[in-house]
């Protein structure tokens, strides 16, 4: 039996878990003999260790957004040569990663987040690895925890990061594929249909860890004449019943919604999504091809996501001075505006080299085979 190993970090759900799940479900459906598994290398490690990060990392974001900021964008998204503070503890996970490695014995390493990815890296610079690895990343950017050398594959999140990699870090052509983030299959492409628009329904989403600033645009969605809401609350129980008190027609909220086909009907009944700039809602929501408008962002990684789609004109950022349902139907009745928006989601879909399920399984099944053949020739 062979087995791949696929590495998030925390327990928590994010997008690492997410397109790790996309991944495996993937391969459930077209694989026989092969092992699938997850491991989060902070609970193997130590589950109260874990905990404590993730209440951390939680608390950090709600109470001092301005300090992780500037603390992801001076130790995470710089020069990789100041990226030392990682030398006091790594050898703690280094020895951790070894045996977790030891006692699961992979043929295939999937990491969908930074850290373990760094780690690995390290062990392959060191001659202490030799297993197939490949990163799939979950943002429009590559931080510099993320490792390089050594990895086999990366599967990269759009042509401009492929670009940077090969200037920066001399990565060969031949290890990358621009194969955007990988969203849940089930999560079908849409073609660009335009929908009515008379009474649009709106898809609110960035509620699930209770750090989205949905409530902030409470009044405004109350008041709201001439829309339609639909609020994905994910774990956020407390939103949900703040939204039920209100006891209003055009708003609906969901609880967690763990069903990816449930979740793809849900998104062709709406005509737009308001969200935060996370890498897995926004690749589901350009594969759908609805019209994006950022409410809100987490420091960190999505203020570094939306300055990408802005660029890339991906996506409409709302002025929280402005009407919120003004600012909808103005974007909604300016046709140009709604044009330039659809050939730059065409533009971002033409430079993808690898989408179909099919291909991303056989890539990993490449591997997998490569190993097969080595060990009967051993």
């Amino acid at each position: 039996m062979k087995k791949i190993l696929f590495l998030p970090l925390l327990r928590m759900q994010s997008g690492h878990h997410q397109v790790a799940d996309a991944l495996m479900d993937m391969l459930k459906m077209r694989t026989t003999g092969v092992v699938l598994k997850k491991i989060d290398l902070l609970s193997y490690t130590n589950e109260s260790l874990e905990k404590m990060i993730s209440n951390g990392y939680l608390n950090w974001i709600r109470y001092a957004p301005e300090t992780y900021n500037l603390a992801y964008k001076n130790f995470f998204y710089v020069p990789p040569t100041k990226i030392h503070f990682f030398k006091w503890y790594q050898h703690i996970f280094l020895n951790k990663m070894k045996r977790l490695l030891s006692e699961e014995k992979p043929d295939l390493i999937v990491c969908t987040h930074g850290f373990p990815s760094y780690l690995l890296s390290q062990l392959k610079r060191k001659g202490k690895c030799n297993i197939p690895t490949i990163n799939v990343y979950t943002d429009f950017f590559i931080n510099n925890i993320w490792g390089k050398e050594g990895i086999d594959v990366h599967f990269l999140p759009s042509q401009e990061v492929k670009e940077s990699m090969i200037r920066k870090h001399q990565i060969p052509n031949q290890s990358m594929i621009v194969t955007g983030i990988p969203v849940h299959e089930e999560i079908m492409t849409t073609a660009c249909i335009p929908k009515s628009v008379s009474r649009p329904k709106i898809l609110i989403s960035g509620g699930n860890s209770g750090l989205g600033g949905i409530l902030k645009l409470s009044e405004e969605l109350k008041k709201s004449k001439g829309l339609d809401f639909y609020v994905l609350c994910g774990n956020n129980r407390k939103l949900y019943d703040e939204i039920i008190t209100w006891d209003l027609d055009h708003i609906k909220p969901f609880p967690y919604i763990s069903s990816r086909s449930e979740m793809n009907k849900l998104y062709e009944e709406v005509d737009a999504i308001v969200t935060k700039p996370g890498g897995v809602t926004i690749s589901e929501a350009l594969r759908k091809r609805l019209p994006i408008f950022v409410h809100s962002m987490l420091p960190g990684q999505e203020e570094i996501n939306l300055r990408y789609l802005k660029d890339s004109s991906l996506v409409f950022e709302l002025d929280h001075k402005q009407s919120f349902e003004t600012q909808l139907f103005s974007i909604f009745n300016d046709h140009e505006k709604i044009e330039r928006w659809n050939l730059a989601v065409d533009s971002y879909h033409l430079g993808l080299e690898l989408t179909s399920a099919e291909y991303m399984v056989e890539v990993m099944q490449g591997f997998l085979d490569l190993r097969l053949e080595v060990g009967t020739h051993a």
